[in-house]
């Protein structure tokens, strides 16, 4: 009996401990930019098939639920990703999943070249140079990664940055322990300084 309460309790634990990282994750290096205009950029995930799989379509619908209702005409979606692992670039993937299945009709640009993080903020940052606010969205310890990329490369654009709707408490609950400890072996080259939880 204790020993099945031991493990109870420690799943329970493991359970608030992923669910919590995750959140500090999602609202890392972001703030309140006000304006008009906004870009979500969706980043993608090695796709080897010929439609976006199971992780590629989750961040398109966290990236898709980011636009803000009121706001549909002044945002652009950008999907970031290239052919890693298939012909087709994940971005292409991610566009057609959105548009036929999700149905979203708003602006969608296509960034096809990326095949790294370093990457996708790199090619994506002509596309934010002229809009008020800039949102990523990926699993959140990714999304961070991203955010300190292009804090790196481009501060003033960085500046920009809002929290997506990409941690839902609940969602994805059970994978959140795996997914936080996946997230700080990918995390370990962000340096201390750069880990604060706003801009």
């Amino acid at each position: 009996m204790r020993r099945r309460t031991g493990f109870a309790m420690a799943g329970v634990a493991a359970l608030a401990w992923g669910e919590w990282l995750n959140r500090r994750w999602s609202r890392a290096l972001v703030g309140s930019s006000g304006g008009a205009s906004e870009a979500v950029v969706v980043l993608g995930y090695r796709n080897p098939q010929s439609t976006a799989n199971f992780i590629n379509r989750w961040r398109v619908r966290a990236g898709v639920r980011s636009v803000a209702a009121d706001n549909v005409r002044d945002t652009r979606v950008i999907f970031s990703g290239g052919p890693a692992g298939s012909r087709t670039a994940e971005a292409q993937l991610m566009a057609e999943y959105a548009k036929s299945v999700l149905e979203f009709d708003g602006t969608v640009l296509l960034e096809g070249r990326s095949t790294t993080t370093w990457e996708n903020i790199t090619n994506v940052i002509p596309l934010l140079e002229d809009v008020d606010r800039i949102k990523i969205a990926s699993q959140p310890a990714h999304a961070f990664k991203a955010r300190v990329y292009l804090r790196r490369q481009r501060p003033d654009l960085a500046e920009k940055l809002v929290r997506a709707d990409d941690y839902r408490p609940g969602e994805w609950m059970v994978a959140k322990p795996l997914l936080a400890l996946y997230g700080l072996w990918t995390l370990r080259g962000i340096r201390a300084g750069e880990q604060k939880t706003s801009l």
